[in-house]
């Protein structure tokens, strides 16, 4: 019977990746067409904002993710003993970790919805187009790293690569988009920020 238990957990981390891998794509797909199908509405507010103020309250916000974003990245590797110089892993940490997730998701929602009301999905200009679909990658691959947080039977990869995905990701979206508005309407060092836009359009 001790032999019995490796065998199965093989088809069972197959069909957890499965699952997440579909939610992942499915999620996408969603927020994809839900952007693409919205008619653009440049005057859409955040939180009373409006124009190049509501501009500012999402570049600071999107800042405000990135913050998260990066101490999550570091309550992880604290929680699997990959932080340089700490070993202790105190029992807060993995509960501190959940809830800076659940906060960050819930920066990123009227920051999404403001995007998808003003603009939408947009794919003409290079830096619009990897900051919409990095947009829709990021839920993406947070359903699929919800789904796999709750499986016990997965590759110890599966895990750290969702939630470095998450990261990245993060990075891509405040570059493509905070650090666009603080720099003057342009991306520094890629040629993206030759692609400018609108005033109003991020």
């Amino acid at each position: 019977m001790s032999h019995a238990r490796p065998a199965l957990r093989r088809p069972e981390a197959g069909l957890a990746l499965a699952l997440a891998f579909a939610a992942a794509v499915a999620v996408f797909f969603a927020v994809f067409l839900v952007g693409r199908a919205n008619t653009p509405d440049y005057t859409a507010t955040l939180f009373g904002q409006a124009d190049t103020d509501a501009m500012r309250l999402k570049a600071q916000l999107a800042t405000g993710v990135l913050a998260l974003a990066a101490l999550q990245l570091v309550l992880a590797l604290w929680m699997y003993g990959r932080l340089p110089g700490v070993r202790r892993v105190p029992g807060p940490v993995p509960l501190t970790h959940r809830i800076v997730g659940v906060v960050l998701f819930a920066l990123s929602i009227p920051i999404t919805v403001h995007c998808i009301q003003a603009y939408g999905v947009q794919l003409n200009g290079s830096r619009a187009a990897v900051h919409s679909i990095a947009g829709c990658f990021f839920y993406g691959a947070f359903a699929a790293k919800v789904l796999l947080v709750r499986s016990r039977r997965l590759p110890g990869w599966a895990l750290p690569l969702a939630g470095g995905a998450l990261v990245v990701v993060v990075v891509v979206l405040w570059y493509t988009s905070a650090l666009w508005f603080f720099n003057g309407n342009s991306v520094p060092v890629l040629s993206l920020g030759h692609h400018h836009l609108p005033p109003g359009r991020t």
